[in-house]
């Protein structure tokens, strides 16, 4: 029986069949026009593709047949835009035609490069769907599908960027190459263009350089080998990495053994082949731009999208600022045995570069000639500890930035420990301290505790802050204490130092130093390698540490590196052996350090010189026998060639400096001299200069408390006095003494301290101590002396007893006259004893002035880094 409903339910009901209808037909219509709307989108999407991709392949460049026989040559230009014609890359190919490449080398390429090669039409759909695959899962270019076909368009005529529009004009030209020319002629082009490094390319050049073979003789392992290297040309280079080059060659001969191009049996027999007895190496010419060049490649191949092989086959044009005449110079002095080193196992590494601009002029970084490309240099590979050459850098520079200090800033040299880590002296390179001494001194003698207190009133990350604009970022990571006087986990090459030292001489401005200028690629496009400028530093600071860096080359340590005529400025280096080392290598504990170097530049020109050896069991600088001048030495050779016929110009002085005259008295010189006043001249930053009246102080009061008693036992006088230590910051005190014998003081110390101990007084003397107070700004303000007096009574000797024998042994030598040496102390009173070798370690330095060695040997807490540099006497 049907469910009853009443007229309205009916009529109800109808209703919501009527709406059903209305809102199923209203669905199709908006679902007909989404459809309608997606059909017109797609197909202007696809018009715009099929435009986009038209597009692109209308600006795909013409298949040139005059760049089909050779790979385009890269094109080397100098500083002039004149061609350097050796290095045109004719010299290291040789082309060779496909009937005179054996099957074997053939199929080794097709094998591991392009398994169907004779079978697709340029395009290997495969390969492309899996690549597809790869660069949806990890990012497009994340892995290419290359075919021979496609690798010889892009080498000769498309650049190596990543990108789509240049993967479809590679595509298009592929295709377009396969209808004009057969297989054999593609595979040709291909053998002659691979790069095999060392500036090495085409197959024939390749299988001379690694084997002195021609192609007929290659075996199995020969030409596997030479058709894994172009994938990594310098990872797969059996001269350089053995290993990696064997297992790339056995990867080879496993697909051709995959492939049937050899039996089992042959690939057994050829990976059982030493690579070592594969190689031969052949003679090739030297290039006295070798050193120079490699940095050429090495800067074009970091551009991103470039690799080693398109710098040899893509047609570049590479404009670098290479100084021939200069670069020749420079190679001659390392290489011709004029200038004489050591042994044929001492190093040298020379940047030199223009100082307003950073470009390289040249770089000598082999002692001998390169027996290739891209082989180990001297100038830009090492990292070697920069010892005091480190000082402008870390620590004053930073210094006069960031607190305006004044070529004249007092710092307090005395007895001073590293603040963190164990307790560790910080020592000079003779073991003494000076007192009170400017900046200035510090530098041109090259004293460390005032360096490390620079350092540290700085502060770390400000130093770091500032090395880091001067280009030393990476090295500076794990920057500590020890840094402050050239103590680096990871050093630095002459290159880098170069860059860094340049930037004083340029108003504040650094440069990175760079070979190249720009590079243009075969289609048109430039890229400008030319660095960005980076204000490193105020114009004063530049100043101000050039002007004390030129009293370094004046009167300093670096006076061995001076150039007639030419201002320059600059700072010596020198880095310890370890107490490990020194006795792992039997290295002597004195006169002996493993790097020399030294730094400087004019305002034209800046060079950066290292010396050292590659390894600890090659040798070590003998500074006794004059090794630690080197460095200078050749400074100065490079520095006098370059800057002959050039119009030479002193620093100029910035608006922000002032040059003041102040009143000093050369008390602060050692005790030796006597006090008396006289006029220097200093710079400071405008506004910081020292006035006729303190404006804190007009007048300094005198100490307090003063003391002075003998201590009999330690025979020495304890002096003590008393001063508010809230003025310590700006107040020093200066300690004099007189022995009665005249009434002329004799200068103690200027220090910061309130007690000093007077060691070994002279027996039976009144001694008067005066102390007078003295302002760290202003020379002529100081305080009325205090004294105070105390008197050394007269020695007590006591006679020993004699025994009889000894009594009896004397009377029978005095009868006799028996003055044979019997080898204990041959000292008469007038040839003094030796005292080079004095100290608990048996490392204290002689500090002669004239047998060269103005390094300090020590070795000195953390990482080894007491670097010193004594002032040469004339």
């Amino acid at each position: 029986m049907s469910e009853y409903r009443t007229r309205q339910e009916r009529k109800q009901q109808k209703q919501k069949q009527k709406s059903h209808k209305k809102d199923k037909s209203t669905f199709k219509k908006r679902f007909k026009k989404i459809l309608i709307a997606f059909g017109i989108i797609a197909l202007v999407m696809m018009l715009i593709g099929g435009i986009t991709v038209f597009s692109i392949i209308r600006d795909a460049p013409e298949l040139d047949p005059d760049k089909l026989t050779l790979a385009n040559n890269p094109e080397i230009y100098d500083r002039d835009t004149e061609l350097v014609t050796t290095l045109q890359a004719h010299e290291n190919r040789r082309s060779v035609n496909i009937n005179d490449v054996p099957d074997v080398l053939k199929n080794a390429v097709i094998a591991v490069e392009d398994i169907r090669f004779y079978d697709h039409f340029g395009l290997d759909m495969r390969r492309i769907g899996g690549a597809v695959v790869a660069n949806i899962t990890g990012g497009f270019g994340a892995e290419g599908a290359s075919t021979i076909t496609q690798q010889v368009v892009k080498n000769l005529f498309l650049s190596s960027e990543k990108t789509v529009s240049r993967k479809l004009q590679e595509q298009y030209l592929a295709i377009r190459l396969e209808q004009k020319f057969s297989k054999d002629q593609i595979l040709e082009m291909y053998l002659n263009v691979i790069y095999f490094d060392d500036g090495y390319y085409g197959v024939q050049s390749a299988a001379d350089y690694y084997f002195s073979k021609e192609l007929e003789e290659l075996e199995i392992e020969d030409a596997a080998l030479l058709a894994g290297i172009p994938q990594r040309p310098v990872r797969f280079n059996p001269f350089k990495n053995p290993e990696d080059a064997k297992v790339r060659r056995d990867t080879v001969i496993s697909l051709m053994e995959r492939y049937e191009k050899i039996t089992p049996e042959e690939a057994e027999a050829a990976r059982n082949v030493a690579i070592e007895d594969q190689l031969q190496r052949s003679e090739r010419e030297a290039n006295p731009y070798q050193a120079f060049i490699d940095t050429v490649f090495k800067e074009v191949e970091s551009i991103e999208g470039i690799d080693s092989t398109d710098i040899y086959t893509g047609g570049l044009k590479i404009y670098t600022t290479l100084d021939r005449d200069l670069q020749e110079h420079v190679e001659h002095l390392m290489q011709s045995g004029e200038f004489e080193f050591p042994d044929e196992n001492y190093q040298a590494g020379i940047t030199v570069l223009d100082t307003q601009t950073g470009q390289v002029l040249a770089i000598g970084g082999h002692r001998k000639p390169a027996e290739g490309a891209l082989t180990y240099n001297m100038a830009t590979n090492p990292r070697r500890q920069p010892g005091s050459a480190i000082k402008p850098i870390l620590d004053y520079g930073p210094a006069v930035d960031e607190f305006k200090w004044s070529t004249y800033h007092q710092i307090v040299d005395e007895p001073y420990y590293y603040q963190t880590g164990e307790k560790t002296e910080v020592r000079n390179f003779d073991r003494n301290h000076r007192g009170s001494v400017s900046i200035r001194e510090a530098l041109r003698i090259s004293l460390n505790v005032p360096a490390v207190k620079a350092f540290n009133e700085v502060g770390i990350d400000k130093a770091k802050a500032f090395g880091e604009r001067l280009g030393l970022g990476a090295q500076l990571e794990n920057i500590q204490e020890s840094y402050s006087i050239g103590g680096f986990s990871e050093g630095l090459s002459s290159f880098q130092m170069a860059g860094a030292y340049a930037a004083f001489g340029n108003n504040g401005e650094y440069n990175a130093p760079h070979t190249v200028t720009r590079v243009e690629f075969p289609d048109g496009t430039v890229i400008d390698l030319t660095p960005e400028p980076v204000i490193a530093m105020n114009d004063y600071t530049a100043f101000m540490i050039t002007d004390m860096l030129k009293t370094v080359v004046q009167s300093g340590t670096g006076t061995a590196a001076s150039v007639p005529g030419v201002p320059i400025a600059g700072k010596t280096g020198s880095s310890n052996y370890t107490q490990a080392e020194r006795e792992r290598f039997d290295i002597p504990s004195t006169g002996t350090v493993k790097d020399s170097w030294f730094a400087g530049y004019s305002p034209h020109l800046t060079a950066a010189v290292w010396t050292g050896y590659a390894n600890h069991d090659d040798g070590f600088i003998n500074t006794n026998a004059g090794e630690g001048q080197i460095a200078r030495a050749l400074f100065k050779q490079v520095m006098t060639y370059a800057h002959e016929g050039m119009e030479v110009n002193d620093f100029v002085q910035p608006d922000s400096v002032v040059r003041v005259g102040i009143e000093r008295s050369t008390g602060l010189l050692p005790s030796e001299f006597t006090p008396q006043s006289e006029i220097i001249h200093e710079y400071f930053v405008r506004g910081t200069e020292p006035k006729e009246v303190s404006e804190e102080f007009e007048h300094a009061d005198p100490v307090s408390n003063l003391e002075a008693t003998y201590d009999e036992e330690n025979h020495e006088i304890n002096i003590s006095w008393s001063y508010p230590e809230e003025l310590l910051d700006q107040f020093s005190f200066r300690l004099e003494v007189n022995d009665g014998n005249d009434d002329n003081y004799t200068l103690i110390d200027v220090t910061k301290s309130m007690a000093y101990n007077l060691s070994n007084p002279s027996y039976d003397t009144n001694y008067t101590i005066r102390v007078t107070v003295v302002s760290d700004d202003n020379a002529e303000l100081e305080s009325d002396p205090t004294t105070v007096s105390v008197r050394i009574p007269e020695e007590e000797v006591e006679e020993p007893e004699e025994e009889e024998e000894d009594f009896i042994d004397d009377l029978v030598d005095d009868l006799i006259g028996d003055d044979e040496d019997d080898g204990t102390n041959n000292n008469d009173g007038d040839t003094p004893p030796s005292d080079g070798d004095q100290g608990e370690n048996g490392d204290e330095d002689t500090d002669d002035p004239n047998d060269g060695n103005d390094e300090d040997s020590g070795d000195n807490g953390e990482n080894n880094n007491d670097d010193g540099d004594p002032a040469e006497e004339e």
